[in-house]
C-alpha cells in the first residue's frame, strides 16, 4: 500500500432514506479492509424524507451534514470542505478522497483497489445487479453500448471514483453544477497533467432508477436509451 495515511468518503445524498443503509453498510465494510482511519461524510442536500433519522446509526466515523443546495457537484464540495476542516490536522498528500452516490453500494475492496493504484486519480466503473424500471431491450442495449477497452475504460461516474487529496484540492474540487460535476473534476486533473487510472475492474452497483437526482445524470441517460430502443417513453416500466 501507498503512503496514504487517511482515507474520506463523501455521499451526497437528496431524499435517499430507502437507499441509505445498503450504501452505509458497503461502505463500513470497505473501511474494515482498510489498515487505516476512514472517515465517510454523508451530504444530506434538501432532505425532507427523515434521512436524518441514520445519523448515530452506522459508528462515529459516519458523519451527517446538512446543505440546502440543491446541486449535486455543491453537495460533494461540501462533503470534502467538511473533511478538510475534520481532518486540519492530516497531510492531505497522504489523504485519499473517494466518493459514491447514495443509491450505489461499494464492493468490499473498493478502497484497498483504489489506494493501491498509486495514482492521482482513480475512475472506476457501474453495474445494475438488478433491472426494476426499464424493459429488457434497454438493458441488453445499455449493457452492448457500455463498453470497456482492455483493463480500461473512458467513463466517468460520481458513483465510482476517487482522488489524492492534495491533487482534488490542486485543481480547485468540485464546482457547484447541477450535473457532469464528475466530468468536469477529470478535465481538471487531465489539464494539470496529475496521473488518472481507469479500472475496469473496480465496479460499483448502482440502481436503475428512472427519475434521478441530477438532470442529465444517469437515469437520464437510461432514459435516452430508453427512448432510442422504443420512440416512445412506453420502455420504462410503471
Amino acid at each position: 500500500m501507498t503512503d496514504i495515511a487517511k482515507a474520506v468518503v463523501v455521499v451526497p445524498a437528496h431524499n435517499e432514506n430507502d437507499h441509505l443503509p445498503d450504501c452505509l453498510r458497503a461502505l463500513t465494510t470497505a473501511a474494515l479492509c482498510l489498515p487505516i482511519g476512514v472517515t465517510t461524510v454523508v451530504v444530506l442536500d434538501s432532505c425532507d424524507d427523515g434521512s436524518e433519522a441514520h445519523a448515530g446509526a452506522f459508528g462515529p466515523d459516519v458523519h451527517f451534514v446538512s446543505v440546502e443546495a440543491g446541486n449535486v457537484g455543491a453537495a460533494r464540495a461540501a462533503g470534502f470542505e467538511y473533511a478538510r476542516t475534520l481532518h486540519a490536522d492530516v497531510d492531505p498528500a497522504r489523504t485519499w478522497y473517494a466518493t459514491t452516490d447514495a443509491d450505489s453500494a461499494v464492493d468490499a475492496d473498493w478502497l484497498v483497489r483504489m489506494i493501491a493504484a498509486d495514482a492521482d486519480m482513480v475512475l472506476g466503473v457501474v453495474r445494475i445487479p438488478a433491472w426494476r424500471n426499464f424493459s429488457p431491450a434497454v438493458a441488453r442495449r445499455y449493457l452492448a453500448g457500455y463498453r470497456t477497452h482492455g483493463t480500461s475504460h473512458r467513463h466517468i461516474h460520481g458513483a465510482n471514483m476517487g482522488f489524492r487529496a492534495d491533487a482534488y484540492w490542486h485543481v480547485g474540487g468540485f464546482r457547484a453544477l447541477a450535473s457532469s460535476e464528475d466530468v468536469d473534476l477529470v478535465r481538471r486533473f487531465e489539464a494539470a497533467a496529475l496521473s488518472i487510472h481507469r479500472d475496469r475492474g473496480l465496479s460499483v452497483a448502482t440502481s436503475d432508477r428512472s427519475e434521478g437526482r441530477a438532470p442529465g445524470g444517469f437515469a437520464q441517460h437510461l432514459r435516452d436509451i430508453a427512448q432510442t430502443v422504443s420512440g416512445r417513453s412506453a420502455e420504462v416500466i410503471p
